[in-house]
Formats: C-alpha cells, sequence, structure tokens
C-alpha cells in the first residue's frame, strides 16, 4: 500500500489506480509535476499522488487552470504504482519522461535525483557491449 510520504495521498482500496499530474512547462518545455501545494517540480519523487478518480479530476481542473494562465502546456494524469518502496510510474514511456535520457546516467533529471526512485535505471557503456 502506498504511504503517505512526500505530501502523498495514500492509495484506499477500492478506489482505483493512483495518478501523478504531469505537464511540460510553457517556459522551458521541461516535464514537470503538480505538487500538493499548487506548484509544479522537475523532481518526480516530490510529486502529489491522487489516490482516486474525483482526487484526480479535481487536480486536473487546477492544472488546467495553470494551462489557462500560460504556466504549463497539456497538463495528464500518469498512473503510478509502488515499486521498491517508492512511487513510480506504471509505463516506461513517463518512467522515461520522469527520468530524462535512457543512454547516460549523467544528463537530466536521474542526474539531479529527481528521477523516481522505484524506476528504471539507464544501462552505462560498461554495463554492455556494442556491436
Amino acid at each position: 500500500m502506498l504511504s503517505n510520504c512526500g505530501g502523498r495521498t495514500p492509495r484506499q482500496p477500492g478506489f482505483g489506480m493512483p495518478d501523478v499530474i504531469a505537464a511540460s512547462r510553457l517556459a522551458d518545455g521541461l516535464v514537470v509535476f503538480l505538487v500538493k501545494d499548487g506548484s509544479w517540480t522537475e523532481d518526480f519523487n516530490r510529486a502529489a499522488v491522487y489516490a482516486d478518480k474525483s482526487a484526480t479530476d479535481e487536480a486536473m481542473v487546477r492544472a488546467q487552470g495553470e494551462e489557462a494562465a500560460n504556466v504549463i502546456v497539456e497538463p495528464y494524469a500518469v498512473p503510478v504504482e509502488e515499486r521498491n518502496g517508492h512511487v513510480a510510474p506504471k509505463s516506461l514511456r513517463e518512467a522515461i519522461r520522469a527520468a530524462g535520457p535512457t543512454v547516460r546516467r549523467d544528463l537530466g533529471k536521474q542526474a539531479h535525483g529527481q528521477a523516481p526512485h522505484g524506476g528504471p535505471t539507464a544501462v552505462v557503456e560498461a554495463e554492455h557491449v556494442s556491436l
């Protein structure tokens, strides 16, 4: 069961899959996540987790207001799950968007500790053989 950490709402059984709200910041195009206080962060681990559809819908209304104010563009809900004791995006696409490039760990959010803690990690040069 998801824990209540980092401003996250715990998942309640029977209320659907938990979500975080993602968007692109209009000023620079970076992927950002909605925080419980209504601000936006580049750090996936600070994102508010909405435990059910009604909470997600309420958060989307706030996000759409931010879109109308030209702060962010194209907000959407990202389904998340608990992995290794942390919240992580369910889909590989969203895990990559939350972490940064998959080819080098020294670039993107993963280089700054802002990637999901339970998500996939990129392969480094020493871990594979090029043909």
